[in-house]
């Protein structure tokens, strides 16, 4: 449904997949495996549900399969150039829909990056949607009080990675400094629970909840 294509990205280029004629634009962020058939089909459902959807690939061709090798690519990602690759896709997604609003939605490690975004371009992301996300760079906290998305997050009760301790004190956090954050804890559920080509963690129900959730917060934000 969707293709690949290459865009500006603060004085380089970055490749992405986009999918979508019309709607509001939504950045989808991948998890540490890199830009595979998993968040492309994703870019797709949003399509499908009326959104244009891109996935900027941050490992600018690289993926992994394995977790070793997945936690190397996401330790050696470099920042900085994360963030212009996210802000380019932001850019290209204003340009092609014609609005100045966008959602970012994000899985495990995207789900982090999904929020540094938000706080990077609060001019231009409205909603913002972390699943099981965590910043596991500590130089990379974010400055929370830039933030001005409506923010709606989805975390998984047995997840060792972002527990639901975690999740439950940054939603503190977040609304101590006045930002409407609702950060959702599924009972039963293990990290990735989204992830239906892993039949270990996928949860059928969870997913199908999380993901309605995730569309009316961008239809009602965006």
């Amino acid at each position: 449904m969707g293709e690949l294509v290459t865009f500006k990205s603060n004085g380089g280029t970055c490749d992405g997949y986009i999918a979508g004629d019309s709607g509001p634009g939504v950045v989808v962020i991948q998890e540490w495996w890199g830009l595979n058939e998993h968040i492309k089909d994703i870019v797709d459902r949003f399509a499908a549900a009326g959104f244009v959807a891109i996935a900027p690939d941050l490992y600018h061709g690289a993926s992994a399969t394995e977790p070793d090798g997945a936690g190397k690519l996401m330790m050696a990602l470099n920042l900085a150039e994360a963030g212009k690759d996210m802000s380019g896709a932001i850019d290209l997604l204003q340009q092609r829909t014609g609005r100045t609003k966008v959602g970012v939605v994000g899985f495990c490690m995207g789900g982090g990056l999904a929020l540094v975004a938000a706080c990077q371009r609060p001019d231009a992301v409205a909603g913002v949607a972390p699943f099981y996300g965590l910043i596991p760079w500590a130089s990379a906290q974010p400055d929370w009080s830039a933030l001005t998305a409506k923010v709606e997050g989805h975390y998984a009760a047995n997840d060792a990675f972002f527990t639901p301790d975690n999740a439950a004190a940054l939603q503190e956090q977040l609304r101590d400094l006045g930002k409407d954050a609702t950060l959702h804890v599924y009972p039963a559920t293990d990290h990735a629970f989204f992830n239906d080509t892993r039949p270990e963690v996928y949860d059928a129900a969870a997913a199908a909840t999380a993901w309605e959730r995730t569309l009316a917060l961008f239809r009602s934000a965006l």
